[in-house]
């Protein structure tokens, strides 16, 4: 992990060090590029591979579905058993316990009751001659929610996609996640799934679920939109797929960004740098202080922590690629930083937090004090925990209930409000050298008189 002094460091230094590369910019490992190879026969990028198995997913359907599910995951799944049958589910609850089926359903009921606050209303104004304007607010009709699998499971990623889905009014909501080798899925998933109100749950990942969504198989129904986050395949294939249907953003690596001050308590920071590190090898934990002193004191405490737990050597990983810790003059440059790298997540841990929000242009969630640690976001809290990475805070907003809606205009004219409006109407459409344009309006303008 590096340690800097901001003073110390030139003016060119102090800009680029934050800046983030592109998503699609992550350099594969050389487990992924040697599985790239026994897989494919070649030397192939990230993006080659989706290419590769998106235009075979449109091509062929399910047929290719099946055929990289069992290359690329290993996993026993036919056309029988790919999609998830009530069975399973009513099997999964009884393979979770009582106290987490309860948690569960409490973080259900905490986001259904946030995001609920979120819906827009349709409208409608009254203006001159008796015209009416407004806007329909409409859900979308069938949506795809993406769950990772691989080296964890996340049944809170479930609720945060398919609730706001729920509140928003889709009809139908489609899952897919990627199954274990003997074709099972994890039952905290489908307990999850139930809970949030999915219609139909498949077990398929990766580039290849992504493409059945988009372009709809024999057996996976196509989807208007496909939320939910992923690895580098996932993204990818999210992007190669814009178009046919819509997405939600293009994440990246989970991202912590912590502001804090002398008053902060090292344990709680570094606990909280360690729950992003732990994530994945290219997690990006950041803590920015204006205190030399706690600097060292969190760096210490990091390796103290670290040492404990399960997930150490990815944690220890993401820390030294992309962990990082800043000492600053003052607090309020702290702040220009941290919006300067528009962060996932933005913890500020001061003695007066609400202080300093007003400060805060780009963040996808913002924790403030020390008693809101981001793990509660991502669980419990109500917030959604879909959040923009990779400096994209700066455009993307968080996922939320309008994520799943579309907005229609009404317009309603009377006939003398069109009247009133015809010559404007026309001069614009001439301008434009759109005739037919002025006639639509010339002919009610002459029926009139």
């Amino acid at each position: 992990m590096k340690r800097l002094i901001m003073k110390e460091l030139t003016a060119l230094e102090r800009k680029q060090i934050l800046v983030k590369p592109s998503f699609d910019h992550v350099n594969l490992g050389e487990g992924a590029k040697a599985r790239i190879r026994q897989v494919f026969g070649k030397e192939l990028t990230a993006a080659q591979v989706v290419d590769t198995i998106v235009g075979a997913v449109r091509e062929r359907g399910d047929e290719a579905v099946l055929q990289y599910t069992q290359m690329i995951d290993g996993a026993n799944v036919t056309a029988e058993t790919m999609e998830v049958q009530a069975g399973e589910i009513d099997a999964a609850y009884t393979l979770v316990d009582s106290e987490t089926l309860a948690a569960i359903r409490q973080a259900a009921a905490n986001v259904r009751r946030f995001h609920a606050e979120q819906l827009p209303k349709s409208w409608f104004t009254e203006r001159e001659h008796g015209s009416l304007l407004g806007q329909k607010c409409i859900p979308l009709e069938r949506v795809g929610i993406y769950v990772p699998g691989g080296t964890a499971t996340y049944p809170s990623s479930v609720i945060m996609n398919a609730i706001p889905a729920s509140v928003a009014g889709v009809q139908e909501i489609i899952m897919v996640v990627p199954p274990a080798k003997d074709g099972s899925v994890n039952p905290y998933v489908l307990v999850a799934a139930r809970e949030s109100g999915v219609s139909r749950i498949f077990k398929i990942g990766g580039a290849q679920a992504i493409a059945a969504l988009a372009f709809g198989t024999e057996l996976v129904p196509k989807v208007d939109k496909i939320t939910g986050p992923g690895n580098i395949f996932v993204t990818l294939a999210k992007k190669a797929v814009y178009g046919y249907c819509d997405i939600d953003m293009l994440a990246g690596p989970s991202e912590i960004l912590i502001v804090a001050d002398q008053t902060a308590d090292k344990r709680y920071i570094a606990a909280d740098m360690l729950s992003q590190a732990e994530h994945d090898v290219l997690a990006s934990s950041i803590l920015i202080t204006d205190s030399a002193d706690l600097a060292a004191a969190v760096e210490e405490e990091l390796a103290s922590q670290l040492a404990k737990l399960p997930r150490r050597e990815i944690a220890e990983q993401a820390l030294q690629q992309n962990g990082l810790i800043l000492v600053t003059e003052t607090i309020l440059e702290a702040m220009e930083l941290a919006n300067l790298s528009a962060p996932e997540h933005l913890e500020i841990l001061t003695a007066d937090p609400f202080g300093l929000l007003p400060y805060v242009k780009h963040a996808g969630a913002v924790f403030l004090g020390p008693w809101s640690p981001e793990p509660l976001g991502d669980y419990l809290a109500g917030p959604n925990h879909v959040l923009p990475t990779g400096g994209t805070a700066r455009f993307y907003s968080v996922l939320n209930v309008e994520t799943f809606m579309k907005k229609t205009s009404i317009i309603a004219y009377s006939q003398q409000a069109l009247l009133a409006a015809s010559n404007q109407v026309i001069r614009l459409a001439e301008a434009e050298g759109l005739e037919a344009h002025a006639n639509a309006i010339r002919v009610r303008r002459e029926s009139k008189c």
